[in-house]
């Protein structure tokens, strides 16, 4: 694909003083994987000015760069924009022929579930028949292609959201899923006007380090709903799915100017489960509507999961048109989501599970619902992230102290913070609440030994769980990503505890006795 740059931006309206014809094949934010032809964006962010690197950028081929800075010259085109994230999602669009305007799009939101609500909800579309693709922090969807979609940006940047919205359009599908962060919505890499369907999990405490106060954290969530209510030119009618349970709910209701489905646990909303119980197989609930009440069986586990099938369920039924009939028909078919209460079995005879919560509030709900299913002891390892919300590494490690038996705490992308220092708020975290070093909590550097001491402590009956990485690949220390997976770890640290042959332990720079941190 390529595109005239004038073109582009005569159409946007963006002042330049292109006087020849310029193409560019692609944009990239990234100097290091520029090739040639591309468009080269310069952000001055937070903790770097990417205008140094545009000398790189055209080194690798860039056909021409956008920056913020004046005054600047260069052998290759240079335009000077003032709001780059705004233009970035603007001209990304423009590049694709405005993909999101071809297809019905929903947005899922929220602190804790976007990942297993969009993919329940993906299940039930795809069973129901809609030709349908899926964005989401584990991967894209596109017919019968799966792309990753990174290690840790759960709502890709601008241009990558149209590209993929364009391989949908390409590939003949009507609609599209899209897992939105507050960080995607915030820093426009996509435009909430653009949506015709909103889907709210939750919002709780976590990523104030970015938006300040948990009151912008709400703000920026509810763009998307915000966005539903704006003028839009498609066909569709566009809807908001609403957590009647969760304390953003009067916020959101009332910035909302569209039709509102609201779900519930308790009889107050469109859409309510009742009756609920646990197995260690799953759940059972009778689901209730207007003018129909159904027996769900689902094979996952937790109040918090109750709630994720209500919300995709009320997105299927009110925003799609799928029978209530239908949808608890492909409920009951849904395998669940990697890395996402995830049962990790090599025939020891304790339970080991890796979860994605990382969290105050998903860890909490994800500690109940397993008290829920045993009344053996629960070994809790988990760390918190560097250069993230710092008031949730005590809090984290005060709900493990009153929900989990024994916590491990360990390293979970320290980045450049020091670790030694995380592990140190987080152990006062679980003093303050009567925690006993090296009998009822552990401070473990190493995530992979981290694990191996839960299993040495475990004992028949009992739970080990790996909380924090779920689905994700890779762990951050320094700048540097490292290969890592949980679930790769938890099945070396089992093969070595039953002395058979299994996968090796991924190496972390915490298994250097000289690293320090």
């Amino acid at each position: 694909m390529k595109k005239n740059l004038k073109n582009l931006l005569n159409e946007l309206g963006i002042e330049h003083s292109l006087n020849k014809d310029v193409f560019i094949s692609g944009i990239k934010l990234d100097s290091r994987k520029v090739e040639r032809g591309d468009l080269f964006f310069a952000f001055e962010g937070i903790a770097d000015d990417r205008h140094r690197f545009i000398p790189n950028a055209i080194e690798n081929g860039a056909a021409a760069v956008m920056g913020t800075k004046e005054g600047l010259v260069f052998e290759v085109p240079y335009i000077q924009i003032e709001d780059p994230r705004a233009i970035l999602g603007q001209f990304s669009a423009a590049f694709y022929d405005y993909p999101a305007k071809k297809l019905h799009l929903t947005g899922v939101t929220g602190t804790d579930g976007k990942t297993t609500t969009i993919n329940i909800l993906y299940h039930i579309l795809k069973e129901a028949g809609l030709s349908v693709g899926m964005i989401s922090t584990v991967n894209a969807n596109i017919g019968d292609e799966i792309l990753d979609t990174g290690f840790h940006v759960t709502t890709p940047e601008a241009m990558d959201v149209q590209h993929y919205l364009n391989l949908m359009v390409e590939a003949g599908m009507d609609y599209a899923l899209l897992e939105t962060t507050s960080h995607g919505l915030a820093m426009l890499r996509v435009n909430p006007e653009e949506f015709d369907l909103g889907v709210v999990t939750n919002i709780t405490h976590e990523h104030l380090d970015y938006h300040g106060s948990y009151e912008q954290y709400q703000k920026d969530k509810g763009r998307l709903f915000v966005g539903l209510g704006e003028p839009y030119d498609k066909e569709y009618e566009r809807v908001a799915v609403l957590n009647k349970d969760d304390g953003s709910f009067d916020y959101l209701n009332e910035i909302t100017m569209t039709k509102k489905i609201c779900y519930s646990l308790f009889d107050d909303g469109d859409l309510v489960a009742k009756h609920v119980k646990f197995s260690p197989k799953g759940m059972m609930f009778l689901m209730c509507g207007d003018g129909f009440e159904l027996n769900v069986d689902c094979p996952m586990i937790g109040n918090f999961n109750v709630s994720n099938v209500l919300a995709a369920s009320s997105a299927a039924m009110y925003g799609f048109g799928v029978s209530p009939e239908d949808v608890k028909k492909h409920l009951e078919t849904f395998e669940g989501v990697p890395g996402r209460m995830e049962l990790i079995d090599l025939g020891q005879d304790f339970t080991a599970i890796v979860d994605f919560a990382h969290t105050p509030n998903g860890l909490k709900e994800a500690l109940e619902a397993l008290r829920m299913q045993t009344d053996k002891k629960i070994y809790a390892v988990f760390g918190s992230a560097g250069l993230r919300d710092k008031e949730k590494r005590r809090m984290m490690a005060e709900i493990a102290a009153e929900l989990a038996d024994v916590s491990i705490l360990t390293a979970e992308d320290p980045r450049i913070e020091s670790l030694d220092g995380i592990l140190q708020e987080m152990a006062d975290g679980a003093l303050s609440k009567g925690g006993v070093e090296e009998e009822t909590f552990w401070c473990v550097r190493d995530r992979g030994d981290a694990i191996r001491k839960a299993i040495e402590l475990a004992k028949p009956g009992e739970l080990v769980v790996a909380f924090g990485k779920g689905h994700e690949q890779s762990m951050c220390f320094g700048e540097t990503e490292y290969l890592w997976d949980d679930r790769i770890a938890m099945r070396a640290a089992l093969a070595e505890h039953l002395g058979i042959e299994g996968e090796k332990m991924p190496v972390l720079p915490t298994q250097d006795e000289n690293f320090l941190s």
